[in-house]
């Protein structure tokens, strides 16, 4: 159970979440969204796959690393054989031998699951998700790739544009700055804005 009081997350404490995405008529099988998003500044990183393999967790977290100006120092998922081995092995506990866990030590990063039929912990990155759902039903696609492209487009507005309640009415990028300046050394670089974002 996480004990972290809210005013204490500091940038690097990260969610990672899959969404189902459905079907487009251009495709054989559905897709998967993968979504982390920082708890302390709510940046959102998106990415997706053809499947939920650990092979694409693996995939996934070496692009949010190449993607983000945090640095990463915890991660958040769900129990899905994806992230860990905790359900497939006799002790029923993680083994450090599935390929998630092995990244995420070999990159300093200590990888937590949430408490086993207790989704909500992840509530964060299940919210965004909801809000993409709500994008995908507002949006008639033809293709997958017009699919990509507007959710894409949406993860650019959302952490540029989009003011967030919890952040006192900045964007996601706005409170990332303002945690570079307050503390740099959570970052692996400077946090600038994204340039060409098509609203």
């Amino acid at each position: 159970e996480l004990s972290i009081k809210p005013w204490s997350i500091q940038p690097g404490f990260v969610h990672i979440d899959i969404k189902y995405l459905p079907q487009m008529p251009d495709e054989d099988s559905r897709r998967y969204l993968y979504v982390a998003i920082d708890r302390a500044s709510r940046w959102v990183f998106a990415h997706i796959y053809a499947d939920q393999s650990e092979q694409s967790s693996v995939d996934f977290l070496t692009r949010l690393q190449q993607a983000t100006s945090i640095k990463i120092t915890k991660i958040l998922t769900d129990n899905g054989s994806q992230f860990t081995d905790r359900f497939t092995n006799q002790q029923r506990k993680p083994s450090g031998h599935h390929k998630f866990d092995l990244f995420c030590k070999a990159m300093g990063i200590e990888h937590r699951l949430c408490p086993p039929r207790h989704p909500q912990t992840n509530g964060m990155v299940e919210r965004f998700n909801g809000r993409i759902s709500q994008v995908i039903k507002q949006t008639r696609f033809a293709t997958a790739a017009q699919l990509e492209t507007t959710l894409m487009n949406y993860v650019k507005a959302y952490n540029h544009q989009i003011p967030q309640r919890a952040l006192n009415h900045a964007s996601p990028v706005q409170a990332l700055k303002n945690w570079y300046e307050k503390k740099p050394e959570l970052f692996k670089k400077r946090v600038y804005n994204q340039t060409g974002l098509d609203t």
